[in-house]
């Protein structure tokens, strides 16, 4: 047979060859009718995909610069949002916000087509982790990539070209339109380029924050009260701190009088309970760890795994919990830089004798320093973000519930042990709490937090979510 063509005429060859051709393509069903039964939706595929690419980006927000808490809580927000937008269409009961929203442009996917939900998902992660992270080392980078073909070469051999095609597209076109629209929002687009303001001078008078020593570094993110929020507004604000005093029977003196005695016994080897609360929940160390936004995130992992949860469940969690700390940063920046209150290591050297060397504990850096955030104290953004986080694991979970956080297990850095607790508020609670005895809050910053966080995670909650 082989040489038999090798005799025909030229002007038979095409005519074969389009023969077979057809031929070789009728006896195989069309690309889409291969399945005949429907693709699984996200609600019968397990959450790895959510998973993965949410442990990828706490790794990103700790090494890539300018990653500050509320820059890392809204690239999360976005982030997740995307994944949730993109699984909409195959989630019953579950509604997009972007009419909430008013963003417009949104895809839809084709009427009568199948899609391959999880390759949808992988490429609007994907393409959404680049956006947010251009600055982002160049291995951090390659992971991205790595993690999609990881996926694209299981899914490759899952689905028809054509599926694949269609649904790689419909989650890059998502990712596209909703970074767009995050471009808009001016205080926020690429403010990992600009953690500081240098026309941002801060006003002076007693008790008013100051750069703060040691390193004395400018206000960082001093406008990021004008950033764009997802439900929260200008009405979730706090009372005004307590009085400035110099007074030791004033309520202020005696706070600052906590802080000082508990570093103060600390140091000297005591406390050994509050020091492994401040060393367990003090994630702003850059580099060493997650910032405190992204802490919520990792105890989201452990959720979704330990939950072992559906995909569209973790999505809709993710999406959920990345606009909670998203508006706890920026209403916690704004209220934060309306009243401008000091921190308690320039209250202690300043008003307290004999205490002119006082310093606090949070993140040594090796040399006899420690850290103090560069912004006003007041309210604490570590109870902001944790109050709002843990409203909305209520919501999925129950109020009743707890778990054993195992976020920095295994550290040696640091004390990490896993710590368990009965309730996702108490979590909140002793994440607030764990600023004092590191030295860098007092308790009405915690106590504040707290409060306007928890009202933050309930107006989240509260949206068109639809179920």
């Amino acid at each position: 047979m082989k040489e038999s063509y090798k005799h025909l005429p030229a002007r038979y060859f095409w005519p074969v060859l389009f023969f077979l051709a057809v031929f070789i393509s009728g006896c195989q069903p069309d690309d889409d009718d291969i399945f005949d039964a429907e693709l699984p939706s996200p609600a019968a595929i397990d959450a790895e995909v959510a998973l993965r690419y949410h442990e990828l980006f706490l790794d990103l927000e700790r090494f890539t610069p300018g990653y500050r808490p509320p820059v890392s809580a809204r690239a999360a927000a976005y982030v997740s949002w995307i994944g949730y937008e993109t699984l909409v269409p195959a989630m019953g009961g579950s509604n997009s916000l972007a009419p909430h929203f008013n963003v417009s442009g949104l895809p839809e996917p084709e009427p009568g087509r199948p899609y391959h939900w999880p390759t949808a998902l992988v490429e609007a992660y994907t393409q959404s982790l680049e956006y947010f992270f251009p600055n982002a080392p160049a291995e951090r980078l390659f992971a991205i990539y790595e993690l999609r073909n990881e996926f694209f070469e299981i899914y490759k051999q899952q689905v028809s070209h054509e599926t694949f095609t269609r649904s790689s597209a419909y989650g890059r076109e998502m990712a596209a339109v909703i970074c767009a629209w995050s471009a808009t929002d001016a205080a926020g687009h690429e403010a990992y380029l600009r953690n500081s303001d240098p026309t941002y001078v801060p006003p002076t008078g007693p008790g008013l924050w100051q750069p703060t020593f040691p390193d004395f570094t400018p206000a960082l993110l001093p406008r990021w009260g004008t950033v764009r929020t997802f439900a929260a507004d200008e009405t979730d604000v706090i009372p005004p701190p307590l009085e400035y005093s110099t007074d030791p029977s004033s309520a202020i003196y005696q706070e600052a009088l906590t802080v000082r005695n508990m570093v103060v016994e600390i140091k000297a080897g005591g406390l050994e309970e509050d020091r492994w609360i401040g060393e367990f929940w003090s994630d702003d160390c850059p580099i060493l760890t997650f910032t405190p936004a992204g802490r919520w995130y990792a105890v989201a992992n452990q959720l979704v795994q330990g939950e072992n949860l559906r995909l569209d469940r973790a999505v809709t969690l993710y999406a959920h919990l990345g606009m909670a700390l998203n508006d706890a940063g920026v209403r916690a920046w704004a209220e934060k830089y309306r009243y401008n209150y000091e921190r308690p290591i320039d209250y202690i050297r300043r008003v307290m004798p004999g205490n002119e060397d006082w310093n606090t504990i949070m993140c040594p850096d090796g040399s006899g320093n420690y850290f103090t955030p560069p912004f006003p104290a007041y309210p604490s953004g570590h109870a902001t973000f944790g109050a709002a986080a843990v409203v909305t694991f209520e919501k999925f979970f129950g109020t009743n519930v707890g778990m054993t956080d195992r976020c920095h297990e295994g550290r040696t850095e640091f004390r990490g042990d896993p710590r368990t607790f009965a309730r996702f508020r108490d979590m909140a609670i002793e994440n607030g709490y764990s600023r004092i005895p590191l030295g860098v809050h007092f308790q009405m910053d915690s106590d504040f937090g707290l409060d306007l966080g928890y009202r933050i995670g309930t107006k989240v909650n509260a949206l068109p979510w639809g179920r």
